[in-house]
């Protein structure tokens, strides 16, 4: 796949990116860089946001800030959009049964009504074939 313009991230993916850990693949490093030089767009479905406030909730990440500022800096690049949960994307999530997890369905169906692909390593959703992957 050629770099795209546009991609829709998956949870994890974003934390990576933020982190600057160097987990991310190579394909989906080189598209965060890319939005963050402006040259392509991540959107973040809202799923994503409420995901990350529950593991920062939990502890099982340190965003170092609260939720609503690590997200207020993100979108501060216009390149990183928010995507809004619609009532499509929840019936297509209802009808993936390749997962019990409501994140990745409503990440999934997000990437899907779009038609873009998805910052992912879940091998599960890589396996499934139901959006294109970028990782």
């Amino acid at each position: 796949m050629a770099d795209p313009d546009a991609a829709v991230t998956d949870t994890h993916a974003l934390i990576f990116h933020a982190v600057g850990n160097g987990r991310l693949g190579s394909k989906a490093a080189a598209c965060f860089d890319r939005c963050e030089r402006r040259e392509a767009i991540v959107y973040v479905p809202t799923v994503v946001i409420w995901e990350v406030s529950l593991l920062a909730r939990v502890g099982r990440i340190n965003l170092r800030r609260t939720v609503r500022a690590f997200f207020d800096d993100l979108f501060s690049n216009p390149a990183f959009h928010p995507m809004e949960t619609t009532p499509e994307q929840v019936f297509i999530a209802d009808e993936l049964r390749f997962t019990r997890d409501p994140f990745d369905a409503l990440i999934c169906a997000a990437a899907q009504t779009v038609g873009l692909p998805l910052i992912t390593r879940d091998v599960q959703i890589r396996g499934s074939g139901t959006v294109k992957v970028l990782w």
